[in-house]
């Protein structure tokens, strides 16, 4: 195995202590800019107006959606009882025919 013959980064063997340089000015450490505070008041102010409008486009969202749900449950009572009328006609033909 290769040993260095010099030490690449020699520990001291003693208490070490440092000197203070007179010559180089101290820095001042600078604090950061403070961050931007929110606003007191909110963002997004609803006027009286805009609150009825909000209401009524509500209401009318929900009336649709439900005139929507409405319909198609209709359409399935409507095809349950036309596909029962029929099958009750076709039972009685074959029925009939078999009698016969």
């Amino acid at each position: 195995m290769l040993r260095p013959k010099i030490p690449t980064n020699p520990l001291p063997t003693g208490i070490v202590t440092g000197t203070a340089r007179s010559d180089v000015p101290a820095v001042p450490r600078q604090t950061p800019a403070p961050a931007p505070t929110a606003p007191a008041r909110p963002t997004v102010q609803l006027t009286p107006g805009a609150v009825v409008a909000v209401i009524g486009g509500g209401t009318a969202v929900v009336l649709v959606v439900g005139a929507v749900l409405v319909s198609m449950l209709l359409a399935v009572a409507v095809t349950a009882a036309s596909l029962a009328i029929s099958a009750l006609v076709i039972r009685s033909l074959v029925a009939s025919q078999s009698h016969r």
